[in-house]
């Protein structure tokens, strides 16, 4: 799959969306849409997980899970990334079970851990749109939103924050966000 970019400038970073595979992003850390035991699954968290290696499995089993809305940072071993930040998304409930501020806090954790460890350029995938089955226009708004914020708080923390999406839809949602 090809790579497809157009960046956003904001203050001191750059916001841009890519159709990727992210586990193959040349950055300092990607984010895992992990489930709460951390230990791999389908979609994202799988991928990430063979393309890792079986390193990543056992420093995952050293941390005894992790609740939703909060992350957790590992090396990223076989990966291009120096990190991966596993963070762990709501399951959709049709809005009802405070969904929207679970998902904002899944971003705000990892970008809270990608400070913490000099991680300059992040790679966010579309958190709970999968399986968990948040609807991926909602979870993209709240991404975008929550990223631009937390940019307004640290401004020069970052260099680059990619959204990377696997597909043409996910892309199209993240660039009309980003660009208006």
């Amino acid at each position: 799959m090809a790579i497809r970019e157009e960046p956003f400038m904001s203050e001191e970073t750059t916001l841009r969306v890519v159709q990727a595979d992210i586990t193959r992003l040349e950055v300092d850390a990607i984010v895992n849409a992990a489930n709460r035991s951390l230990l791999g699954g389908g979609g994202v968290d799988g991928a990430i997980h063979r393309a890792a290696g079986p390193e990543l499995l056992a420093e995952c089993r050293t941390l005894g899970g992790c609740p939703t809305g909060e992350a957790r940072l590992t090396g990223g071993y076989r990966l291009p990334a120096r990190h991966v930040i596993h963070t762990v998304g709501p399951v959709w409930q049709g809005g009802e079970g405070d969904e929207d501020d679970r998902l904002a806090s899944c971003y705000r954790s990892s970008l809270a851990l990608a400070r913490e460890h000099s991680d300059r350029t992040v790679a966010f995938p579309a958190i709970s749109t999968g399986v968990y089955g948040f609807p991926p226009e909602r979870a993209a708004v709240i991404a975008v939103a929550t990223v631009r914020d937390e940019l307004d708080r640290h401004p020069r923390a970052f260099d680059e924050i990619l959204f990377c999406c696997f597909d043409e839809r996910c892309r199209e949602i993240y660039q009309r966000l980003l660009h208006g």
